[in-house]
């Protein structure tokens, strides 16, 4: 009898399915299950949302490994698909890098992006970002594929390079980072097409675009990207924006008008919500084993 892919097997295969491949964010598990349903082969934890939705922080490095694997196991518990996390700078030295690994592969996470930004980090697409040499990232980079616990595990270096030292210094820090053990690599932040081919044809492993709204790469499609040679497009925040959106809607009409009833067309029905969490199932096995612990009528058998 075959046992199943590894979580980070399953995340090549996606790969190896569908170019790029498109991964969704997904804030918590009920978003995992949403992004699953609307045909996602992989999914996205976002350092910037444990720390924006599960604890109402901005995203600077103040939230822990613990706080991580919280919102990971949620989400792997839940869903089947393969799971990139974002680890942030590691939180710490070499130690601390190889227990992340450690523990989030336990968790089942399948996947795992470093970055390169010195400890007190900065949201990828925000000024005044600060790196650590080259070197002391491939340092992270090899303590982290030192504690890998299978070799289809992934991890993947973030570069933030482009801002400071543009296209070229990004693309040095890439190989670089290859050449540490990084399994792919992200680019953060690139502004242009022409930036991701040059990118592609300079680095030898798979590279991941992050097309976050509002940041400096413009939302390009995946046929765009595909013509760059991009292999992943990262949608980290999509959905929780729009469900923040009509939270802030909802709550002020129901302020306002004294009432949610402007408001329950935009809803998600009770009977949709029950549909995606499979709610009549748990509801018949609870019906059978109450039907198998009730004793006979009249006492009859």
């Amino acid at each position: 009898m075959s046992s199943s892919p590894s979580p980070g097997a399953a995340f090549r295969a996606a790969l190896a399915a569908e170019r790029p491949l498109q991964i969704a964010g997904a804030v918590n598990a009920y978003a995992a299950l949403l992004a699953q349903r609307a045909g996602f082969r992989a999914l996205y934890l976002s350092g910037a949302g444990v720390a924006n939705a599960s604890h109402g922080l901005p995203d600077l490095g103040m939230t822990s490994l613990d706080d991580v694997l919280t919102d990971a196991r949620r989400i792997t518990a839940a869903v089947p698909l393969p799971l990139l996390v974002d680890i942030d700078t590691g939180w710490g030295h070499a130690f601390t890098i190889a227990r992340a690994i450690r523990e989030l592969a336990r968790a089942g996470v399948a996947a795992v992006h470093l970055e390169d930004q010195v400890a007190a980090k900065r949201c990828g697409h925000r000024p005044g970002k600060e790196l650590v040499p080259a070197e002391e990232m491939g340092d992270r980079l090899k303590a982290a594929v030192a504690a890998k616990p299978y070799a289809d595990f992934v991890v993947m270096a973030r570069t933030d390079a482009a801002a400071s030292e543009g296209v070229d210094g990004a693309i040095a820090r890439s190989q670089t980072y290859v050449a540490a053990g990084a399994d792919m690599i992200f680019a953060e932040a690139l502004t242009t097409l022409e930036d991701y081919k040059r990118f592609t044809a300079a680095i030898s492993v798979p590279v991941l675009a992050n097309i976050t709204e509002f940041g400096k790469t413009p939302l390009f499609t995946v046929k765009e990207l595909r013509s760059a040679g991009v292999a992943m497009a990262l949608y980290p925040l999509s959905a929780f924006r729009a469900m923040s959106a009509a939270a802030v809607e909802t709550y002020g009409a129901i302020r306002r008008e004294g009432s949610q009833k402007s408001a329950v067309g935009r809803m998600q029905t009770r009977a949709e919500l029950y549909d995606v969490l499979g709610y009549q199932a748990y509801e018949q096995k609870l019906d059978a084993l109450f039907q198998a612990q009730r004793p006979p009528a009249h006492g009859k058998p």
